[in-house]
């Protein structure tokens, strides 16, 4: 059940109604006409923008068009009141019982509510974490890590066909580093004395690696030339670490469907049938760029390249695939590894990049519009820094990783549930602040606190009606009478009930997820809200003394929220805690 959905069409049809009067020309189109929450409750239930965006296209003017709107919407036993405010919107208020089919939605369809069709089997690729396999996982890759799995469950619950993908970085230099660094602990093995440097890894997780590896070879590699050892130290280290932040995910909950090799890329033809794709297009060139714009580096000087021809689809410049000695840029193999998501089949493509990929974003978008002739929209989401604090202090660099806060730095403080849930409680793109003080609070300010102890409050509320003798299993509660659900705190929570499907969907819609966790905050609010009202009106108590029939309607209400609210700490990857401790 969506009620926003129900209304809208409801207005929709009546728009078609005047079309056939002669009250509406019959060429408009409806796309952008919504129904939605006013921004004042107080103004009524939903309020629509239909007179004002249809205005123009018809020559008419709103109020004209609201007035005679308003007229056939009443007409409806599902309107209370249709009211014209301002230029031309339309308030509607509906009817009280209509909230009492919301409550009763949600516990006949349990999870299943706020479901969507949305999606309709479209294959979407989400890739995120695609941390450089050298090393544990850290903060920023945390908040990349919560966003990309919440993100991928959200698509998956609005009826997309999601695939989570990460893609190993195992191409590039930064692996020869890996593998020096792991040498050096290999060494220490043998009571060798060694120096971390020219960029080399210091951090302790590497101390085991080494040590694994003497269990291995043996003295094998000891005192012999780079060249003998490098390739296969390297594949070595490579999967340790890639072992390493499977366990690091796990710790969150995340789990991929995909793990996707740079290196598979290589030597395999990959990169070559890519970059043929785009020849073929006559996007492929040699040429010589203008010069960075800004202060010109010293070391500048204008050579021909072998480049792409990005703007074309929307970059700032052209891009270079291929250095002056031959080898590929860094860009070539990532324009390969998405020219294999188009050719896999993928309808959408998600990419989820930190902050300091905002360069990459605009080459990214062309490489793919180039590769699939603009069939296959390419998103790419970046997520900002983070910034911890204890005890008002930042919190200290991890001695295990070296140079950077863990992953499991964090999830050790406060537990998988409070990481993601606060990762969550800001969009993307703006920076967090994540307090371990503060995420552990049990108060109103702390969001993941307050939407978990609504979740708790219900259950509360279910075990004493239980011992009570009152029958409160789903299916009792779908049959219960709520014909006096008329209080006002009482319709604020089957309101926002009322709001999940379209939340829902405009939050995959815009690949938000972090909207959930808004909207669920707002939700435990208005069941605390109720709660505490009780404290004072006997009336709105959940558990009714001596009255099942009226206990059974009341815990409808308040199990209805913990089943939204299950269903979108879900979605976040949180659990529902059933007590608070």
């Amino acid at each position: 059940m969506n009620l926003f959905t129900d209304i809208r069409s409801l207005v929709l049809d009546s728009l078609s109604a005047l079309q056939g009067t002669g009250d509406l020309p019959g060429d408009l189109s409806f796309d952008n006409v919504a129904v939605e929450p006013p921004r004042d409750a107080a103004h009524g239930d939903m309020a629509t923008n239909a007179a004002m965006v249809l205005a123009k296209p018809a020559k008419l003017k709103p109020r004209d068009i609201a007035d005679k709107l308003a007229a056939l919407l009443v007409a409806d036993p599902r309107i209370a009141s249709a009211e014209v405010a301002g230029p031309g919107f339309l308030n509607l208020r509906l009817e009280t019982g209509l909230w009492g089919s919301v409550v009763l939605a949600a516990l006949n369809e349990g999870r299943a509510y706020g479901r969507s069709q949305l999606g309709a089997g479209i294959k979407v690729n989400v890739e995120y974490v695609s941390a450089n396999p050298t090393g544990p996982l850290h903060v920023g890759h945390t908040r990349g890590a919560v966003f990309g799995d919440a993100l991928a469950s959200l698509l998956d619950y609005a009826g997309y066909d999601v695939t989570r993908e990460y893609y190993i970085n195992d191409g590039g230099a930064q692996v020869d580093v890996l593998a020096r660094s792991v040498y050096l602990r290999y060494l220490e093995q043998f009571g060798r004395e060694v120096a971390f440097e020219n960029g080399t890894y210091p951090g302790d997780y590497l101390i085991e690696v080494g040590a694994a590896l003497k269990e291995k070879v043996g003295e094998a590699y000891v005192d012999q030339p780079e060249e003998t050892w490098l390739d296969e130290v390297r594949l070595f280290a490579t999967d340790a670490m890639m072992a390493l932040i499977r366990e690091d995910l796990a710790t969150l909950g995340v789990e991929m469907d995909v793990f996707f090799s740079e290196k598979s890329l290589y030597g395999t033809g990959k990169i070559e049938a890519a970059i043929d794709s785009l020849r073929a297009k006559g996007l492929i060139y040699r040429g010589t760029l203008e010069p960075p714009k800004g202060k010109l580096p010293e070391d500048w000087e204008p050579r021909e390249q072998t480049l792409f021809k990005s703007t074309e689809h929307g970059d700032d410049v052209d891009r270079p695939i291929m250095k002056s000695d031959g080898a590929w840029t860094y860009f070539a193999p990532d324009i390969a590894y998405h020219y294999d998501k188009v050719e896999r089949g993928f309808d959408q493509l998600i990419d989820v990049f930190g902050a300091d990929h905002g360069g990459y974003v605009k080459r990214m978008k062309a490489a793919v519009s180039a590769l699939s002739d603009g069939r296959v929209p390419v998103d790419i989401k970046l997520c900002q820094l983070v910034k911890l604090f204890k005890n008002g202090e930042p919190f200290k660099m991890s001695k295990r990783a070296g140079t950077f806060i863990t992953l499991r730095d964090v999830v050790e403080q406060v537990g998988p549930d409070v990481t993601r849930f606060v990762m969550l409680t800001r969009k993307n793109d703006a920076p967090l602040d994540f307090d371990f003080d503060k995420v552990l609070e049990q108060s109103k300010d702390n969001p993941v606190f307050y939407v978990q102890y609504a979740h708790a409050r219900v259950c509360s509320a279910i075990r004493r009606a239980t011992e009570a003798g009152i029958a409160c299993d789903d299916a009792v509660l779908a049959a219960a009478d709520l014909s006096e659900m008329t209080h006002e705190s009482e319709l604020n929570v089957a309101r926002k009930l009322a709001e999940w499907p379209r939340l829902v969907e405009i939050a995959a819609r815009t690949n938000e997820p972090h909207r959930i966790a808004f909207y669920l905050y707002e939700l435990a609010s208005d069941l605390h809200a109720l709660y505490n009202r009780g404290n004072e009106e006997t009336q709105l108590r959940f558990v009714q003394e001596g009255n099942p029939a009226l206990s059974q309607a009341k815990l409808a209400l308040a199990r209805s929220v913990a089943v939204v609210i299950s269903a979108g700490l879900a979605i976040l990857g949180v659990n529902p805690a059933e007590e608070m401790r």
